[in-house]
């Protein structure tokens, strides 16, 4: 009876000591912890543009130069990008690895068209006149939106990273919650970037 016991006993307190008095895995909480701080951070970000975007001190504003109807396909494009994440994490929890990859590529490709738009606003905004420095709205823009796409391409990173495990075939249906936890990280930089087009793009400067 002893025998018996003890496996069952032992297996228990392992499954138990990965998760939190939550319910969920301690990675996923942890990065739940680290999303609420970001949450912190971009408001502070926002804020900030908020109080200079319109301190010219003389010079064109980063509103005198947007292009909205580009900026808008280009947002666009990082919004479908969730899609093609769930799609992956759907696929990954199925078993389906061939279609779990194929899906992480694509979500990867769509944030890399993406952070290839925000470069290409970039530049123009410098060649309209309109760098960093210009002025107090010009930094508080592209302190936002740079730290925005700098959040992108960090999860572009995971998720290439995520595409390269499974080809080594290290990504299965058993641990589809590194996919979940990726996927969390991917929709808060999609849901950030629909409050920043919200309050940068489509609200006028007063």
């Amino acid at each position: 009876m002893t025998v018996t016991i003890m496996p069952t006993t032992i297996m228990t307190v392992t499954t138990m000591s990965d998760q939190s008095t939550t319910g969920m895995s301690n990675t996923k909480l942890a990065m739940w912890v680290f999303l609420g701080s970001e949450c912190l951070l971009f408001g502070g970000l926002v804020s900030t543009y908020l109080l200079y975007k319109t301190r010219g001190n003389g010079k064109t504003l980063p509103t005198d130069v947007f292009d909205i109807p580009f900026t808008s396909v280009s947002s666009f494009v990082l919004l479908m990008s969730s899609l093609t994440m769930v799609l992956a994490l759907s696929a990954v929890a199925r078993g389906e690895t061939t279609a779990g990859r194929t899906w992480l590529l694509a979500t990867a490709l769509l944030g890399a068209v993406f952070i290839g738009g925000q470069v290409y606003e970039f530049t123009s905004f410098v060649r309209e006149g309109v760098a960093f420095t210009t002025n107090p709205a010009s930094s508080a823009f592209f302190t936002l939106t740079g730290f925005h796409g700098v959040h992108v391409s960090l999860g572009i990173v995971m998720l290439m990273s995520l595409w390269v495990a499974s080809l080594k075939g290290k990504l299965t249906q058993q641990n589809a919650e590194t996919v979940e936890i990726v996927g969390l990280y991917w929709h808060f930089v999609d849901v950030v970037w629909i409050f920043i087009f919200t309050v940068i793009y489509l609200i006028p400067a007063n």
